[in-house]
């Protein structure tokens, strides 16, 4: 029977950045239940850093990962993950504005909006401009970060779905469909919209983790020249968008929708609602819906990541519950939880964070 010091659950972005950052310090082993890692939520994100999203107890994590994103080491990239793109928060009354202390931003009037944003409806009064968000590479990322498992002499394992697994002494016996069996000494559930399902196939009690689905959709529209317009935000949380071409837009209306575990599909009531906030936004016409996709965001039950060892169950790590911020924080998080796993202080650039919030100790 095949040994490993850490098996990983989950080829995403959570699983994939840990496994990077244990960096060969221990025997690693990531398992990936689909033909090709990051197949799920990793693989269907709107793709920026946004400094506040998530609010004020996720944005630590954000904050420090931004660096190791623009300028991550030789060994993982030879160039940043991040293109600057910039925000516009716009609202109606001008009272709905919600930003995380510490952010950079400023005021602009509706003057100033029509100049940003051509075609802005009348009613949109009030805009807040945000610099500093920017655009993420993700399949570049997640690449790099796959990549780094495999240099540091990791195993990824794909097709590899996990059944269950029971500890036994020191070590978890560990069973994938198909009938392999395999030893480990710890299990790290980073499996993302299936967390829970994972915790409970070990004998571990769930946490709550909720899959919500967001859906994405693809516009073509008629105006041109738009593909590095900001990311546009209602103030009141009813939709986003930003260029994406010449004459494309990537748009969503912000939804949170209830999911079972599963490969999500966009609805066609979703879209319709998304396409419906956006023209109340813009007098932009909508030519055709090029492509729409969705994904699972995957929230614990107080919206903060969950990162530590189970406190009732030797040997199990959860990497897991990170909202639709994930990527963003993959650097800061990664880091955390590879100390916590191997017991040994902080990074430098995650020093100063309490990862207290954060530990699975708190829904217990």
């Amino acid at each position: 029977m095949d040994h490993f010091d850490i098996v990983i659950v989950g080829g995403g972005i959570a699983g994939s950045s840990l496994g990077a950052a244990l960096g060969g310090q221990r025997s690693v082993l990531l398992l990936e239940a689909e033909d090709q890692c990051g197949a799920h939520s990793t693989g269907r994100s709107a793709a920026f850093w946004h400094e506040g999203y998530g609010g004020a107890g996720v944005a630590p994590l954000t904050r420090a990962s931004r660096f190791a994103l623009e300028s991550p080491p030789p060994d993982l990239a030879g160039q940043s993950f991040l293109t600057p793109r910039g925000a516009i928060h716009i609202s109606r009354t001008g009272d709905d504005f919600e930003i995380v202390r510490g952010i950079e931003t400023h005021s602009v009037d509706r003057a100033e909006l029509e100049l940003l944003v051509p075609g802005l409806r009348p009613e949109w009064r009030h805009g807040l401009v945000e610099p500093g968000l920017a655009d993420i590479d993700v399949a570049a990322l997640h690449a790099a970060y796959l990549g780094q498992i495999r240099r540091s002499g990791g195993t990824i394992r794909t097709r590899a779905r996990f059944s269950h697994a029971e500890r036994r002494g020191e070590n978890w016996v560990v069973m994938i469909e198909g009938g392999s069996t395999l030893s480990a000494g710890m299990i790290v559930d980073a499996a993302g919209a299936w967390a829970d399902s994972v915790a409970v196939a070990c004998g571990v009690a769930p946490i709550g983790i909720a899959p919500m689905r967001r859906t994405m959709v693809q516009l073509r529209v008629g105006r041109s020249g738009i593909s590095r317009l900001p990311l546009i935000v209602d103030a009141a949380s009813q939709f986003y968008f930003k260029g994406e071409g010449d004459s494309s837009i990537w748009l969503s209306p912000h939804d949170e929708i209830a999911s079972d575990p599963c490969d999500a599909a966009p609805e066609e009531i979703d879209i319709a609602i998304a396409i419906d906030r956006f023209e109340q936004a813009v007098d932009w016409p909508v030519e055709r819906v090029e492509r729409s996709w969705a994904g699972l965001r995957s929230f614990s039950p107080d919206r903060l990541p969950v990162y530590g060892f189970d406190p009732a169950a030797e040997g199990f790590f959860w990497c897991a519950g990170q909202g639709g911020f994930g990527i963003q924080t993959a650097p800061a998080g990664a880091a955390i939880c590879a100390a916590l796993l191997l017991g040994e202080p902080f990074e430098a650039f995650v020093a100063e964070i309490d990862a207290t919030p954060y530990d699975p100790a708190r829904f217990c």
